[in-house]
């Protein structure tokens, strides 16, 4: 991984958008929403405290994760998109 980020940022390789209905229909490009669930492929050190102690992170690379629609920051590496967002706009990891 060419990124790695800083404090409390992690970065998710988003899942890919389904591309057929659970009855069967195809979904067009244009009409595909952007998936909130990804997998966490770096993780920052945590943040500090006020007292300047370090919070470890709640996930960890390989956690599947369910994040805010809109928290995201997108960035492209090597023909790859990624998100990096805060540990604070991940709901939940999938089990």
């Amino acid at each position: 991984m060419k990124l790695k980020p800083l404090g409390d940022r992690v970065v998710v390789k988003a899942a890919e958008a389904e591309a057929q209905t659970k009855s069967g229909l195809f979904i067009p490009d244009a009409a595909k929403e952007k998936p909130q669930k990804g997998t966490v492929v770096a993780v920052g050190e945590g943040r500090f405290t006020e007292e300047g102690k370090r919070v470890p992170m709640d996930v960890k690379v390989g956690d599947t994760v369910i994040y805010g629609k809109y928290a995201a920051n997108e960035v492209k590496v090597d023909d790859d998109d990624y998100l990096i967002l805060r540990v604070d706009d991940i709901y939940a990891i999938e089990k």
